[in-house]
C-alpha cells in the first residue's frame, strides 16, 4: 500500500513537472509572439514644452548638475506627478508595481487621458500582479491613440480565479519574479523615483492606513538614465502589450471618460484639486518647501529587466552597488527598511561594521505597523543577534503619522514605506529597494545614489523625525529578553512583547518564523 501510495505521488509530480514545463514553452512562444514594436523616449526637440521652459531656467546656470527635491510629503508627492502630466507637452513615460484605480489612481489617469488628449505620448508600464482589477480603465485607456499600455510578466488567464490560479502554479518559478520599479517620466525632462506606487494609501487618502514614504524628484542629467531604463523594460521581452491580453469594449473610453469626470466631482478629491489649484505649478513644487539640492554626483540606477527572467547577477545590479555605497561608511550608517529581512549574510555585514567602529541604526515596522505579517516573521529572529552586536533598532508605531498628524480624511494609522539610507551624512540612496531576500534575488528594483551632504542632511532629519519617541519604539535586550521602549507615554512604557499587536497576529508571524520561506520574502 505504502509502495503504492509512493508510486502514485511519484507520477503526479512528473505530471505537474511536464505540464510546468508545457506552460513555460507556451508562455514563452506566446510572449514572442506578442511583443510589440519597439519604443524610444523622445528627444526634446521642436518648441518648448512648459516643463522644458521650467526646467530649463533652474539648470542654465548648472550644467552637468542634477537637481534633487525630496518629497516625503504624501501630498505633495500627488502633486508633483498631477502637475507634471498636467503641464506635459511632449511624453509621459510610467513605471510601476501598483497602481490602483480607486480615487488618487483614478485623478491621475484623469491627467493622463487629458495629457493624451493634448497630443501628449502616454507610455504606461504596469507589473502584472497588481492590476487585474482594473482592466477595463486600462483596456479603456489602452484604446487612446496617444496611449500604449504594457503589463510586466503577465498572467495570460486573465479571468476566473480557477483558471489564473492554475497558471501562477504551473509559472511559479517565473511569476515569482516581479517589477518593483516606481518612475515617473515627464517630457524627458523631470523624473519621479522611490518608493511610492500610485494608490490612495500613497498620497493619504486612505480611510484605514497610509503609508509614511519618500522618493525624490530629479532634474539634470539622471533623467536620461531613467529614460534608458524604462527604454530596457519597455523593449524587454517580459513586457506584453495589453491589447495582447485583453479586449476593451467598444465605446469604453468615453464610458470611462463620463465615470472618470464624476470622480472628479466627488468631495472626496476636494482636497487634491485645492492643493493644486493652490499651486503655481511645476516651479513651485520645485522650488517650494522642500529646497532643490543640486549635486554633480548622482545617478539613477536599477536592476536590469533580464533579472526578472533569472539571469546570472553581474556587479552593475542594485545589490552590489548599494552594498558597494553602503561599505564606504566610516562613521554612521542609517537605514530606512520597512521590509528588513537581513538573513544571516546580513547580520554578519553590519556585525563587521560595528566591529569597525561604525554606529549603525536601523527603522523598519513594529508589527502591528507592519502590512505584511510574513515579512514581520521573517525579520523576528534576528532582531537579538543585531542588537549583541550593537546595532540600533526602531520600529514604527502603528500610528506613527509624524507631528500627530492626521491623513487628509482623518486616518492617523501608518505603516512605513520608505526605503532609504545614508552614509556618514554625506551619501545616500533613496528607491524602491526592500533589505530583504525578495528586492536583492527576486524583483527588479531601481532607485538615486547620490553624494550631496545637503541632500542626505534632509533626509537624515527625517531619519531622526521617523525614529523619535513619538514615532517608533526603541528596541534593547533586557534580562534575556526583547523589550520595546516608548519613551513618548506618560510615564514611559516598556513592552516584553510586541506592541499593540493581537494575539493571532503574534502567533501568525511567529509561525511564518519557524517556516523555511525565507527566500521568498
Amino acid at each position: 500500500m505504502k509502495r503504492k501510495t509512493f508510486m502514485w505521488i511519484g507520477i503526479a509530480l512528473a505530471a505537474f513537472a511536464v505540464a510546468s514545463l508545457l506552460s513555460l514553452y507556451a508562455y514563452g512562444r506566446f510572449a514572442e509572439s506578442a511583443r510589440g514594436p519597439e519604443g524610444h523616449a523622445l528627444p526634446i526637440a521642436g518648441e518648448p514644452t512648459p516643463i522644458d521652459r521650467v526646467v530649463e531656467s533652474l539648470t542654465a546656470d548648472r550644467p552637468g548638475e542634477a537637481g534633487l527635491v525630496i518629497l516625503s510629503d504624501n501630498l505633495d508627492a500627488f502633486a508633483i506627478r498631477a502637475s507634471t502630466a498636467r503641464a506635459a507637452g511632449r511624453s509621459l513615460d510610467l513605471q510601476y508595481y501598483i497602481w490602483h484605480p480607486d480615487l488618487t489612481g483614478n485623478l491621475l489617469y484623469n491627467e493622463l487621458l487629458r495629457a493624451a488628449d493634448r497630443g501628449v505620448r502616454v507610455r504606461l508600464l504596469l507589473d502584472d500582479m497588481n492590476v487585474h482589477g482594473s482592466h477595463s480603465v486600462l483596456a479603456a485607456l489602452d484604446t487612446h491613440p496617444q496611449i500604449e499600455v504594457r503589463l510586466f510578466n503577465p498572467t495570460r488567464a486573465r479571468e476566473g480565479t480557477l483558471v489564473r490560479g492554475a497558471e501562477l502554479l504551473l509559472r511559479f518559478f517565473s511569476v515569482n519574479r516581479r517589477m518593483h520599479n516606481k518612475t515617473w517620466l515627464a517630457d524627458g525632462r523631470i523624473a519621479v523615483v522611490g518608493g511610492r506606487n500610485v494608490g490612495d494609501e500613497y498620497f493619504d487618502a486612505a480611510a484605514d492606513v497610509n503609508f509614511m514614504d519618500t522618493d525624490v524628484a530629479v532634474v539634470g542629467p539622471p533623467v536620461r538614465q531613467a529614460e534608458q531604463i524604462f527604454d530596457a523594460y519597455w523593449n524587454s521581452v517580459s513586457a506584453i502589450p495589453l491589447e495582447a491580453l485583453v479586449e476593451a469594449k467598444p465605446g469604453a473610453l468615453d464610458r470611462l471618460r463620463g465615470s472618470i469626470d464624476a470622480g472628479l466631482q466627488a468631495d472626496r478629491a476636494g482636497p487634491y484639486a485645492r492643493r493644486l489649484q493652490g499651486s503655481q505649478g511645476v516651479r513651485e513644487l520645485l522650488e517650494g518647501r522642500r529646497r532643490i539640492h543640486w549635486t554633480r554626483d548622482a545617478a539613477i540606477v536599477s536592476d536590469p529587466p533580464e533579472k526578472a527572467e533569472g539571469a546570472t547577477p553581474e556587479p552593475d545590479w542594485m545589490t552590489p552597488l548599494l552594498l558597494e555605497s553602503a561599505s564606504r561608511v566610516q562613521r554612521d550608517l542609517k537605514v530606512i527598511s520597512p521590509y528588513f529581512v537581513p538573513g544571516e549574510d546580513g547580520v554578519r555585514w553590519l556585525d563587521g561594521l560595528r566591529r569597525r567602529g561604525v554606529e549603525v541604526s536601523i527603522l523598519t515596522n513594529s508589527l502591528a505597523a507592519n502590512d505584511v505579517l510574513a515579512v514581520h516573521g521573517g525579520y523576528a529572529g534576528y532582531r537579538a543577534p543585531l542588537l549583541e552586536s550593537g546595532v540600533s533598532l526602531f520600529e514604527l508605531k502603528p500610528q506613527g503619522s509624524g507631528g500627530g498628524r492626521a491623513s487628509v480624511f482623518g486616518s492617523s494609522g501608518a505603516s512605513l514605506h520608505t526605503k532609504a539610507f545614508v552614509v556618514d551624512g554625506a551619501h545616500g540612496f533613496i528607491g524602491s529597494f526592500n533589505l530583504d531576500p525578495r528586492s536583492m534575488n527576486l524583483n527588479t528594483e531601481m532607485g538615486l545614489l547620490f553624494e550631496c551632504p545637503d541632500a542626505a542632511a534632509e533626509l537624515e532629519a527625517l531619519y531622526g523625525m521617523k525614529t523619535s519617541a513619538h514615532t517608533s519604539y526603541r528596541l534593547e535586550l533586557a534580562d534575556g529578553g526583547l523589550r520595546w521602549h516608548d519613551d513618548e507615554a506618560q510615564p514611559p512604557t516598556v513592552w516584553d512583547r510586541e506592541p499593540e499587536a493581537g494575539f493571532w497576529s503574534r502567533a501568525i508571524a511567529r509561525a511564518i518564523g519557524w517556516l523555511p520561506v525565507e527566500s521568498q520574502l
